[in-house]
């Protein structure tokens, strides 16, 4: 790399790299400088200078990062790592119905600036108290609450970005006058979208009919949400919804927010049976629920096991109450492990309504076998959110002797296929000898298998392409999407291919082109990845 003379925060120190060398995916890239940009004007500067310098040094690029708690490997890179929690996350207005941040600011800090107008962004993910908002919008993240809310997709009205000529630049949804005005812009920009916009609106249909027919998916790039013909919008900033950081660099976002319901109520089921658990969905998603959350035996009993780990998570006042709350259930579960636990809850503004559904719920699961608890006020269920937000967190630092490898970790179908689905997904595990959790989001038919592996194993190791290849067949034999909110990264990227058919990925690249001819952005992620890099670049290959 040649020397970066740039007025911008750099470090290269081996500990540093070391660090950013890995998010909580399986895989390893060291980046050759870690860049702490303080402005956009900044992130513009290191963007040019990588343009110029492109020609004599190829492997120049550059991997935006938020918290690094990215799944598949999307936020590494071994160039220049851009870290934007450390001066870029101010949150710049708030207002009852809209917040502008900047991409750094992380998700707990924006949460808390959001409840003080009694609103809030419901697409968090399970990584709320570690995660950012710029990583929301690059993953398209999605959450507990996505059942009834939709993704981060719904909630961006405005981004500033830039781009690969150094630009920064204001994309927001354009109609009428202001479309025309802005495909007459003789910027960069203006030439992407005299590009774009003919391109879109010629393959409308097309796109359309190749989208992932499930209410949550992160794959490719949602090229059918950009160009509403009905409505005469071209939305820009639906373009970088789950781009990963591979059409440019996101500065500032302004989220629409909605209101918070002042009332919760839970429901807490526990199955010792999962044969009927996708009749039980089925049966349930009728009731509108907020969400219907689940987690697997082997999650709780490690929970309880580990509980005082979460102290530094929740503080000494909230930890101790919780504490004294789970006894009762511990005492128990303990004697009885179920073998898989679900979190249905309602919310409304409405007390009444609140209960009137938990009993419904109640009379629906009177003909499935296993044990209810309910909550008529979700606070006093929050020891059962802790285990389910922290499950991941805790197989990948707890689990003793194995390792908690996500990869077959983001699967969705349509619910209605669960009852058919389930059984071969769990008969596939069993084939590999894989002993897999599972959480994740019931009622979007999104599940979260872990496999728990001796990660040193090479025999352990040859198992995972080919179990990725037959879960994703499986998947799509059902119409499903082979992530949901995780985002493709250098896990699935390889696999789109097999989702999407040619004319679409030829699509997906004409536009990755268009936006960042010379590559420069986040490589080896989307259209341009392929195993054999990723796999030559997992954790301990070749070290």
């Amino acid at each position: 790399m040649p020397e970066l003379s740039l007025p911008v925060e750099m470090v290269t120190d081996p500990k540093t790299l070391e660090r950013y060398a890995t998010d909580t995916s399986f895989f390893y890239l060291r980046p050759q400088a870690v860049l702490f940009p303080r402005s956009p004007d900044e992130v513009a500067q290191i963007v040019g200078y990588v343009r110029e310098h492109k020609g004599e040094d190829p492997s120049l690029a550059i991997t935006p990062r938020g918290a690094g708690t990215d799944m598949s490997g999307g936020a590494i890179g071994s160039s220049l790592v851009l870290d934007l929690t450390r001066h870029m996350g101010k949150i710049l207005e708030v207002q009852e119905d809209e917040i502008y941040v900047e991409a750094g600011a992380f998700f707990r800090q924006v949460d808390a600036a959001t409840e003080k107008v009694g609103a809030f962004i419901p697409s968090y993910p399970a990584s709320r108290e570690l995660c950012t908002v710029g990583g929301m919008v690059g993953n398209n993240s999605g959450g507990e609450k996505s059942l009834r809310y939709g993704k981060t997709e719904e909630y961006v009205q405005e981004l500033e970005v830039v781009l690969s000529d150094g630009g920064i630049y204001r994309l927001k949804p354009l109609q009428g006058k202001e479309l025309e005005e802005a495909l007459s812009r003789e910027d960069f920009l203006g030439h992407i979208l005299r590009e774009l916009f003919p391109l879109l609106k010629e393959h409308h249909d097309l796109l359309h009919r190749h989208r992932p027919m499930v209410t949550k998916d992160s794959t490719g790039y949602h090229l059918y949400r950009v160009w509403d013909p009905e409505k005469g919008i071209l939305d820009l900033p639906q373009l970088f919804v789950g781009s990963q950081g591979t059409l440019g660099v996101i500065t500032k976002i302004r989220f629409r927010l909605v209101k918070r319901e002042h009332y919760g109520g839970l429901l807490v089921g526990f199955m010792d049976d999962l044969s009927p658990l996708g009749d039980l969905v089925r049966d349930l998603l009728p009731l509108s629920p907020t969400s219907l959350e689940s987690f697997d035996r082997y999650t709780l009993s490690l929970a309880f096991k580990l509980f005082p780990s979460f102290r530094k998570t929740l503080g000494w006042r909230r930890f101790l109450g919780l504490g004294i709350s789970l006894l009762p259930d511990a005492f128990s579960l303990l004697r009885r492990m179920p073998e898989l636990v679900f979190l249905l809850e309602f919310t409304s503004n409405d007390e009444t309504e609140i209960g009137e559904k938990l009993k419904k719920a109640q009379e629906v699961l009177r003909k499935y076998p296993g044990r209810v608890q309910v909550y008529p006020r979700a606070k006093e269920a929050e020891k059962y959110w802790l285990v389910r937000r922290e499950s991941f967190n805790l197989l990948r630092q707890r689990v003793q002797g194995k390792e908690a490898v996500a990869f077959i970790d983001d699967l969705v179908v349509p619910p209605d296929y669960l009852p058919e689905f389930l059984p071969q997904l769990e008969a596939l595990m069993k084939k590999y000898g894989f002993l897999a959790t599972i959480a994740g989001h019931m009622g979007n038919g999104n599940f979260h298998l872990v496999p728990l592996m001796t990660w040193d194993d090479p025999k352990e190791q040859a198992k995972i392409y080919p179990a990725m290849e037959e879960a994703t067949e499986l998947v799509l034999k059902y119409g499903g999407s082979i992530s949901g909110e995780h985002n493709d990264g250098l896990l699935r990227g390889p696999f789109l291919e097999k989702m999407y058919p040619p004319e679409i990925m030829a699509l997906f690249r004409q536009v990755k082109y268009l936006f960042d001819p010379q590559n420069i952005f986040n490589p080896k992620k989307k259209v341009d990845a392929s195993w054999d890099y990723s796999w030559a670049h997992r954790k301990g290959a070749g070290r």
